[in-house]
């Protein structure tokens, strides 16, 4: 027997915050996210999204066991600005039995046809700086923190239930030269060369910070065109900025500066701390903040390639050439042999054709599912 509960109590939404968690917890590729980050995700309190976003979590037993999860958002604002009426699935997990994700999925169409909307699709979060993109290819690959793990069983579920492709993202594991890479480092000498274009580095968090929320502000025209993205509010930069400061290596944040100090582009890198995540299983209490902060950087062989933006009408110059080189250098010279992309979309032609200059493999791909209502 399948029995949907929509999430209330504390209880309920702890197990719904730790549920991928708990699943995937034998899985070394999974990731887990921090369960308290997701609680203050759902929490209206906390997530300033909720001003704009109707929100559902529904939880899926079966003979009384947990067995599944799924979020539905209802964005006002992505509808108004893409011009769409759609209803967004978000944190879907279950067990391979298609009664389970079919009452789910179930669940939260009927809650998007109760808000009238005409589609729904996902999985896609919050904001584009959320969670997005069902796993489809690379199960076989260590996800990055940022990203979704799943079993390659939800395909077949997902087209059980009726979901076709909307987009896809790709992502790439990069190969990093001992020598360093001499076509790269020449384009990025003469681009900053012809751009009147200063690039500047990073060696303390302190000298940062007054950067950081310049740094968002151009996240928004930089990614405004992206698939499913929605322009931060200034609640919403507030919020990122304190988990900003908390990720950043000072020496992988990379700024770009026009001839007037303007902020031209950015690009954020972090040495990965998968080991660490698993170790702590997503839970900084009582113990996981001790192996955060001891989270040994300096050890790591994979750089995990956050975020790169550049002002739209910059992007011809070759500035995000600029930005790659000077992160994948600083990497390089630490003794780290590999780079993971975030995901890409597989349309963006730009950020893909960086890859030319080095080995690359591209090994993971995740989609975004749609179903008309």
């Amino acid at each position: 027997m399948i029995e949907i509960r929509e999430v209330k109590t504390a209880r309920e939404k702890r197990i719904f915050a730790a549920f991928n968690v708990d699943m995937y917890r034998d899985n070394p590729n999974a990731i887990p996210d921090l369960v308290m980050d997701e609680l203050d995700n759902f929490n209206p309190k906390k997530n300033p999204t909720y001003e704009f976003c109707d929100v559902v979590q529904y939880l899926a037993y079966k003979d009384g066991v947990c067995a599944g999860r799924i979020a539905g958002i209802y964005n006002r604002k992505a509808n108004t600005k893409w011009n769409r009426n759609d209803a967004r699935f978000t944190r879907v997990d279950f067990i391979d039995d298609p009664e389970v994700s079919a009452a789910l999925f179930r669940a939260v169409e009927d809650w998007g046809r109760a808000h009238g909307a005409d589609a729904l699709m996902g999985p896609i979060g919050f904001t584009d700086l959320d969670q997005e993109g069902m796993l489809v290819d690379g199960f076989d690959r260590p996800g990055v923190f940022f990203t979704i793990y799943n079993s390659e069983y939800y395909i077949d579920h997902m087209k059980q239930l009726g979901f076709d492709k909307e987009a896809d993202w790709v992502e790439y594991r990069i190969s990093l030269p001992e020598d360093g890479n001499e076509k790269l480092e020449r384009l990025s000498n003469t681009v900053l060369r012809r751009s009147k274009i200063t690039l500047a580095e990073f060696k303390s968090t302190r000298k940062i910070k007054p950067y950081i929320p310049q740094i968002f502000v151009l996240m928004n025209e930089a990614y405004k065109d992206l698939f499913g993205m929605v322009e931060l509010n200034e609640r919403q930069v507030n919020k990122y900025v304190g988990q900003f400061i908390m990720l950043i290596n000072p020496e992988y944040v990379k700024l770009l500066f026009d001839e007037n100090n303007e902020l031209a582009g950015f690009g954020f890198g972090i040495p990965s701390f998968n080991k660490v995540m698993r170790k702590i299983r997503g839970r900084l209490f009582p113990l996981g903040w001790y192996s955060v902060l001891r989270s040994p950087f300096k050890k790591a062989e994979v750089l995990d390639l956050y975020l790169v933006g550049v002002r739209p009408e910059l992007r011809s110059k070759g500035l995000p050439a600029v930005l790659m080189h000077s992160m994948v250098e600083t990497a390089r010279k630490k003794g780290i042999k590999y780079a993971e992309t975030g995901p890409e979309l597989e349309t963006n032609t730009d950020v893909r054709s960086l890859w030319k200059y080095f080995t690359a493999e591209q090994h993971k791909r995740r989609r975004c599912w749609k179903k008309a209502l």
